[in-house]
Protein backbone atom coordinates (compact mmCIF):
# COMPACT_ATOMS: atom_id res chain seq x y z
CA UNK A 1 0.00 0.00 0.00
CA UNK A 2 3.04 2.52 0.17
CA UNK A 3 2.00 3.65 -3.33
CA UNK A 4 -1.52 5.09 -2.48
CA UNK A 5 -1.87 8.32 -3.34
CA UNK A 6 -4.66 10.98 -2.40
CA UNK A 7 -6.86 12.05 -5.37
CA UNK A 8 -8.33 15.30 -5.23
CA UNK A 9 -10.37 17.15 -8.32
CA UNK A 10 -8.30 18.91 -10.73
CA UNK A 11 -9.73 22.30 -10.26
CA UNK A 12 -9.20 22.32 -6.37
CA UNK A 13 -5.70 21.15 -6.35
CA UNK A 14 -5.01 24.25 -9.03
CA UNK A 15 -5.75 26.58 -6.11
CA UNK A 16 -3.18 25.72 -4.39
CA UNK A 17 -0.12 27.98 -3.84
CA UNK A 18 2.16 25.59 -1.93
CA UNK A 19 2.28 21.85 -1.60
CA UNK A 20 5.64 20.26 -0.22
CA UNK A 21 5.74 16.82 -0.13
CA UNK A 22 8.60 15.13 2.82
CA UNK A 23 9.55 11.66 2.77
CA UNK A 24 8.90 9.65 6.29
CA UNK A 25 11.80 7.97 8.11
CA UNK A 26 12.15 4.62 6.51
CA UNK A 27 11.61 2.54 9.84
CA UNK A 28 8.34 3.79 9.18
CA UNK A 29 7.44 2.15 6.42
CA UNK A 30 4.32 0.00 5.91
CA UNK A 31 3.13 2.87 8.68
CA UNK A 32 3.24 5.58 7.43
CA UNK A 33 2.40 6.47 3.66
CA UNK A 34 3.05 10.44 3.15
CA UNK A 35 3.70 13.58 4.58
CA UNK A 36 2.43 16.98 2.88
CA UNK A 37 2.56 20.52 4.00
CA UNK A 38 0.51 23.01 2.65
CA UNK A 39 0.19 26.45 2.59
CA UNK A 40 -2.38 28.30 1.14
CA UNK A 41 -4.60 32.04 0.81
CA UNK A 42 -7.59 32.46 -0.88
CA UNK A 43 -9.95 35.12 -0.90
CA UNK A 44 -13.37 33.57 -1.15
CA UNK A 45 -15.04 30.61 0.65
CA UNK A 46 -13.16 26.89 -0.33
CA UNK A 47 -15.59 23.94 -1.01
CA UNK A 48 -13.68 20.68 -0.71
CA UNK A 49 -14.45 17.40 -1.72
CA UNK A 50 -12.68 14.70 0.71
CA UNK A 51 -12.43 11.60 -1.72
CA UNK A 52 -11.71 7.79 -0.54
CA UNK A 53 -8.15 7.95 -0.14
CA UNK A 54 -6.92 4.13 1.17
CA UNK A 55 -5.73 6.30 4.09
CA UNK A 56 -6.05 6.66 7.55
CA UNK A 57 -5.03 10.61 7.84
CA UNK A 58 -3.89 12.93 10.91
CA UNK A 59 -4.35 17.24 9.89
CA UNK A 60 -2.62 19.34 12.20
CA UNK A 61 -3.21 22.76 11.14
CA UNK A 62 -0.75 25.78 12.19
CA UNK A 63 -2.88 28.39 10.89
CA UNK A 64 -6.68 27.89 9.82
CA UNK A 65 -9.74 29.66 8.97
CA UNK A 66 -12.71 27.81 10.01
CA UNK A 67 -13.90 24.85 8.38
CA UNK A 68 -17.82 23.34 8.27
CA UNK A 69 -18.56 19.82 6.95
CA UNK A 70 -22.04 18.25 5.02
CA UNK A 71 -25.18 19.81 7.08
CA UNK A 72 -23.51 22.48 8.66
CA UNK A 73 -21.74 20.83 11.86
CA UNK A 74 -18.02 22.63 12.49
CA UNK A 75 -15.09 20.49 11.38
CA UNK A 76 -11.93 19.98 13.79
CA UNK A 77 -9.25 22.26 13.03
CA UNK A 78 -6.88 19.58 13.39
CA UNK A 79 -8.43 16.03 12.73
CA UNK A 80 -8.19 12.35 12.37
CA UNK A 81 -10.65 11.24 9.26
CA UNK A 82 -11.05 7.57 8.93
CA UNK A 83 -11.07 5.24 6.07
CA UNK A 84 -14.33 6.18 3.85
CA UNK A 85 -16.37 4.25 1.11
CA UNK A 86 -18.49 7.47 0.61
CA UNK A 87 -17.49 11.34 -0.25
CA UNK A 88 -17.79 14.16 2.03
CA UNK A 89 -17.70 18.05 1.50
CA UNK A 90 -15.51 20.63 3.19
CA UNK A 91 -16.55 24.48 3.14
CA UNK A 92 -13.51 26.41 3.90
CA UNK A 93 -14.20 30.22 5.20
CA UNK A 94 -11.79 32.43 3.30
CA UNK A 95 -8.17 33.44 4.82
CA UNK A 96 -4.91 31.69 4.79
CA UNK A 97 -4.48 27.39 5.75
CA UNK A 98 -0.98 26.28 6.91
CA UNK A 99 -0.35 22.91 8.09
CA UNK A 100 0.52 19.12 7.73
CA UNK A 101 -1.44 15.87 6.92
CA UNK A 102 0.02 12.52 7.70
CA UNK A 103 -0.81 9.11 5.81
CA UNK A 104 -1.50 6.40 7.91
CA UNK A 105 -1.63 2.52 6.70
CA UNK A 106 -4.17 0.94 8.99
CA UNK A 107 -0.95 -0.80 10.38
CA UNK A 108 0.19 2.57 11.44
CA UNK A 109 -3.09 4.60 12.41
CA UNK A 110 -3.75 1.40 15.07
CA UNK A 111 -0.62 1.82 16.34
CA UNK A 112 -0.23 5.36 16.42
CA UNK A 113 -4.16 5.80 17.67
CA UNK A 114 -4.44 3.05 19.52
CA UNK A 115 -8.28 2.82 19.36
CA UNK A 116 -10.45 0.17 16.37
CA UNK A 117 -10.51 2.15 13.48
CA UNK A 118 -13.99 1.28 13.34
CA UNK A 119 -14.69 4.06 15.30
CA UNK A 120 -13.17 6.56 12.74
CA UNK A 121 -14.36 5.13 9.44
CA UNK A 122 -16.36 7.61 7.43
CA UNK A 123 -15.99 10.15 9.91
CA UNK A 124 -13.73 12.83 11.32
CA UNK A 125 -12.42 13.54 15.07
CA UNK A 126 -10.52 16.43 16.78
CA UNK A 127 -7.08 14.75 16.85
CA UNK A 128 -6.92 15.55 20.47
CA UNK A 129 -10.07 13.59 21.79
CA UNK A 130 -8.50 10.29 20.54
CA UNK A 131 -4.34 11.28 21.31
CA UNK A 132 -4.99 13.81 24.03
CA UNK A 133 -1.88 15.64 25.79
CA UNK A 134 0.40 13.77 22.97
CA UNK A 135 -1.36 16.06 20.41
CA UNK A 136 -1.35 18.94 22.58
CA UNK A 137 2.58 18.75 22.48
CA UNK A 138 2.76 17.43 18.78
CA UNK A 139 1.08 20.37 17.55
CA UNK A 140 3.28 22.71 19.82
CA UNK A 141 6.67 21.61 18.42
CA UNK A 142 5.38 21.72 15.27
CA UNK A 143 4.19 25.52 15.64
CA UNK A 144 7.51 25.94 17.04
CA UNK A 145 9.96 24.53 14.35
CA UNK A 146 11.87 27.11 11.55
CA UNK A 147 10.54 25.15 8.60
CA UNK A 148 8.80 22.26 6.88
CA UNK A 149 12.25 19.91 6.99
CA UNK A 150 12.50 20.57 10.52
CA UNK A 151 8.63 19.82 11.20
CA UNK A 152 8.93 16.62 9.06
CA UNK A 153 12.34 15.33 11.01
CA UNK A 154 10.05 16.26 14.52
CA UNK A 155 7.10 14.04 13.04
CA UNK A 156 9.70 11.32 11.95
CA UNK A 157 11.06 11.32 15.81
CA UNK A 158 7.53 11.15 16.91
CA UNK A 159 5.87 8.91 14.75
CA UNK A 160 8.98 6.37 14.88
CA UNK A 161 8.20 6.26 18.80
CA UNK A 162 4.57 5.94 18.49
CA UNK A 163 4.64 3.38 16.22
CA UNK A 164 7.48 1.21 18.33
CA UNK A 165 5.09 1.06 21.37
CA UNK A 166 1.87 1.46 19.67
CA UNK A 167 -0.39 -1.92 19.18
CA UNK A 168 -0.25 -4.11 16.28
CA UNK A 169 -3.15 -5.17 13.96
CA UNK A 170 -4.03 -9.12 14.25
CA UNK A 171 -1.57 -11.16 11.87
CA UNK A 172 -4.64 -12.04 9.91
CA UNK A 173 -6.47 -8.51 9.41
CA UNK A 174 -3.11 -7.23 8.57
CA UNK A 175 -2.53 -10.15 5.82
CA UNK A 176 -6.15 -9.68 4.35
CA UNK A 177 -5.47 -6.06 3.98
CA UNK A 178 -2.10 -6.43 2.26
CA UNK A 179 -3.79 -8.89 -0.32
CA UNK A 180 -6.49 -6.92 -1.24
CA UNK A 181 -4.53 -4.08 -1.62
CA UNK A 182 -1.48 -5.67 -3.20
CA UNK A 183 -3.97 -7.38 -5.68
CA UNK A 184 -5.53 -4.03 -6.02
CA UNK A 185 -8.55 -5.78 -4.79
CA UNK A 186 -8.76 -8.68 -7.01
CA UNK A 187 -8.95 -11.10 -4.51
CA UNK A 188 -11.90 -13.43 -3.76
CA UNK A 189 -13.00 -13.05 -0.31
CA UNK A 190 -13.99 -16.41 0.21
CA UNK A 191 -10.58 -17.46 -0.78
CA UNK A 192 -8.83 -15.27 1.47
CA UNK A 193 -11.05 -16.27 4.85
CA UNK A 194 -9.97 -20.14 3.45
CA UNK A 195 -6.33 -18.62 3.36
CA UNK A 196 -6.03 -17.47 6.17
CA UNK A 197 -7.70 -19.69 8.67
CA UNK A 198 -11.09 -18.12 8.99
CA UNK A 199 -14.97 -18.06 8.15
CA UNK A 200 -15.77 -15.35 5.85
CA UNK A 201 -17.96 -14.21 8.91
CA UNK A 202 -15.39 -13.81 11.20
CA UNK A 203 -12.60 -12.47 8.70
CA UNK A 204 -15.30 -9.49 8.16
CA UNK A 205 -16.10 -9.01 11.50
CA UNK A 206 -12.51 -8.56 12.66
CA UNK A 207 -11.24 -6.67 9.37
CA UNK A 208 -14.83 -4.25 10.01
CA UNK A 209 -13.73 -3.50 13.65
CA UNK A 210 -9.55 -3.43 13.21
CA UNK A 211 -9.71 -1.33 9.47
CA UNK A 212 -12.97 0.01 9.60
CA UNK A 213 -14.69 -1.45 6.44
CA UNK A 214 -15.36 -4.64 5.00
CA UNK A 215 -13.21 -6.72 3.14
CA UNK A 216 -15.36 -6.27 -0.40
CA UNK A 217 -15.18 -2.45 0.42
CA UNK A 218 -11.44 -2.02 0.75
CA UNK A 219 -10.61 -4.43 -2.59
CA UNK A 220 -13.73 -1.63 -4.03
CA UNK A 221 -11.53 1.33 -3.01
CA UNK A 222 -8.36 -0.40 -3.92
CA UNK A 223 -9.45 -1.43 -7.78
CA UNK A 224 -10.51 2.24 -7.97
CA UNK A 225 -7.14 3.09 -7.10
CA UNK A 226 -5.57 1.04 -9.52
CA UNK A 227 -8.41 3.03 -11.79
CA UNK A 228 -7.16 6.81 -10.72
CA UNK A 229 -3.57 5.48 -11.54
CA UNK A 230 -3.93 4.43 -14.70
CA UNK A 231 -5.96 7.36 -15.82
CA UNK A 232 -3.43 9.75 -15.13
CA UNK A 233 -0.63 8.30 -16.73
CA UNK A 234 0.71 10.34 -19.32
CA UNK A 235 -0.07 7.86 -22.36
CA UNK A 236 -3.43 6.47 -20.34
CA UNK A 237 -5.23 4.00 -22.04
CA UNK A 238 -8.83 3.84 -23.16
CA UNK A 239 -11.49 3.75 -20.93
CA UNK A 240 -12.65 0.55 -21.86
CA UNK A 241 -9.03 -0.77 -21.33
CA UNK A 242 -8.77 0.85 -17.74
CA UNK A 243 -12.61 -0.98 -17.18
CA UNK A 244 -11.03 -4.25 -17.97
CA UNK A 245 -7.79 -4.01 -16.65
CA UNK A 246 -9.55 -2.69 -12.88
CA UNK A 247 -11.73 -5.67 -13.55
CA UNK A 248 -14.57 -4.12 -13.68
CA UNK A 249 -17.77 -4.87 -15.58
CA UNK A 250 -17.73 -2.46 -18.40
CA UNK A 251 -17.08 1.31 -19.16
CA UNK A 252 -20.60 2.21 -17.10
CA UNK A 253 -19.30 -0.13 -13.81
CA UNK A 254 -15.88 1.86 -13.42
CA UNK A 255 -17.82 5.39 -13.71
CA UNK A 256 -20.65 4.26 -11.27
CA UNK A 257 -17.87 3.07 -8.92
CA UNK A 258 -15.85 6.44 -9.31
CA UNK A 259 -19.10 8.70 -8.28
CA UNK A 260 -20.14 6.73 -6.06
CA UNK A 261 -16.74 6.22 -4.09
CA UNK A 262 -15.75 10.21 -4.65
CA UNK A 263 -18.46 11.74 -6.15
CA UNK A 264 -16.72 13.08 -9.63
CA UNK A 265 -16.67 11.19 -12.55
CA UNK A 266 -12.94 9.49 -13.57
CA UNK A 267 -11.98 12.28 -16.00
CA UNK A 268 -12.43 14.80 -12.96
CA UNK A 269 -9.51 13.20 -11.11
CA UNK A 270 -5.49 12.64 -11.22
CA UNK A 271 -2.68 11.78 -8.06
CA UNK A 272 -1.46 14.41 -6.35
CA UNK A 273 1.65 12.88 -6.48
CA UNK A 274 1.72 14.00 -9.98
CA UNK A 275 1.48 17.77 -9.14
CA UNK A 276 5.18 19.36 -8.79
CA UNK A 277 5.97 19.19 -4.86
CA UNK A 278 8.23 22.26 -3.76
CA UNK A 279 11.16 19.87 -1.79
CA UNK A 280 11.46 20.43 1.97
CA UNK A 281 13.59 22.83 2.99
Amino acid sequence: MADWSIVVPHAEVARLSELIAGTPDPRLGGYVLTYTAHDYTHLEPMRWRIAQVGAITLSIDLEAPARVRDGGSPHPRNAVTGLRDRPMTLIEAPGRTCGITVGLTPAGAHAVLGVPLAELANTNVDLVEVLGVRAHRLIERLGAADCWAERFRLLDEQLVAWVRDGPRLAVPVYAAWARLTGTAGRTRIDALAEEIGWTRQHLGTRFRQQIGLAPKTVARVARLHRAATLIAMPDAPSWSEIAHRCGYADQAHLNRDFRELTGSTPSDYAPVDRLPFTPAS
